[in-house]
């Protein structure tokens, strides 16, 4: 299973997920209820050779991940609703890196660690939708044997 697809799933395994109609790769509608995981490609933040040869690399994947929900403007419940599932999905994703529930990418489990954070208010419109941004990184050792 690729890493996107891996990511994907674990996404929808967020028990509040099912509030989402729809989630795609590199797109979101401006449909309420839907979502996108669009993401910004691999950082190799360390590397290690060993006097053997044998390389260890730390590798970072980065993602945006989109939400559009309703939010008619000055609707402050609904602003809060929306606030609140951002905010409980971070925490989410911070209990799963944290419990070794959430994938492994890597070759070193115990290191890894997937982060949401910043999540925010990205775009309102007067039409009763705005898109909310959350920035996930996974971060992830890869082994390099010779």
């Amino acid at each position: 299973m690729s890493a996107l697809a891996k990511l994907k799933s674990w996404l929808a395994e967020y028990p509040g997920f099912d509030i989402l109609s729809a989630f795609q790769v590199d797109y979101t509608d401006q449909i309420p209820r839907n979502g996108g995981l669009f993401p910004s490609g691999l950082v190799e933040i360390e590397r290690r050779r060993d006097i053997l040869g044998n390389v260890t690399v730390t590798n970072q994947y980065n993602f945006g991940l989109y939400y559009v929900f309703e939010k008619a403007p000055g609707d402050d419940q609904g602003a809060t609703i929306n606030a609140d599932w951002i905010m409980d999905f971070q925490e989410w994703a911070q209990e799963q890196s944290a419990t070794g529930a959430a994938p492994v990418f890597g070759d070193a489990p115990q290191n890894e660690k997937i982060i949401a954070q910043n999540g925010v208010l990205y775009e309102a419109d007067g039409e009763g939708t705005a898109t909310y941004m959350v920035q996930l990184s996974v971060q992830y050792v890869k082994k390099f044997e010779r």
